[in-house]
């Protein structure tokens, strides 16, 4: 399964069952979002991708195994949180932002915020081992919203991306705050290319 990256809204969560090594969460949808949903279908929820278990009207259910609560930041969770939710794309759908799996590839930190009467600023810390396939104007996706990278200080590890309105009013991203966990996944192109450079330099 594959999305795009434009989220479709943002949903709160209205339980979070919390066992050993296992949370089952539920979520309330719209009826538009919900519309058509089947058991067995993907969704991205912050960008990570999960299976429908269950589904009571517009409540839709999801299993959340250990690997995905070790390597995202769904292991955070609360009732009442306000995730970002995307249905996979379907055969034909117009790609807005760019191809995503909802395999993420490691968690980001906000470092700061710059805000102004026209800008909305994020400053993220990641780690060296991201930061080799992040580069000024490439795509990533940040709690499953695809974003183009602005600035890169490979140095300290913390790149940035500027939010439009838009992006603001239909994801969480607005509502977060320095010191919040995020997201990341690495666009698979320039992971692939990167890693292919890397391999025909250590072969020389």
């Amino acid at each position: 399964m594959v999305f795009t990256g434009i989220i479709q809204e943002k949903a709160k969560l209205i339980r979070v069952d919390k066992q050993a090594d296992f949370y089952q969460i539920e979520i309330e949808t719209s009826i538009n979002f919900s519309k058509g949903m089947k058991i067995g279908a993907s969704v991205s929820i912050d960008g990570v991708c999960l299976t429908v278990t269950s589904i009571n009207e517009r409540n839709l259910v999801f299993d959340i195994i250990i690997e995905t609560l070790r390597v995202t930041n769904l292991v955070d969770l609360e009732v009442s949180d306000s995730v970002n939710l995307e249905r996979a794309a379907k055969l034909g759908d117009e790609i807005g932002g760019h191809i995503i799996s909802g395999h993420v590839s490691g968690v980001v930190q906000i470092f700061k915020i710059e805000k102004s009467e026209n800008n909305h600023i994020l400053y993220l810390k990641t780690s060296d081992e991201l930061t080799r396939y992040i580069f000024s104007k490439g795509y990533v996706s940040l709690n499953g919203i695809s974003l183009t990278i602005g600035e890169v200080n490979r140095k300290d590890n913390i790149f940035l991306v500027y939010l439009i309105p838009e992006t603001l009013r239909i994801s969480t991203i607005g509502e977060k705050k320095v010191g919040d966990n995020i997201n990341l996944e690495i666009d698979t192109q320039t992971k692939n290319m990167v890693d292919l450079i890397e391999e025909r330099q250590k072969g020389k």
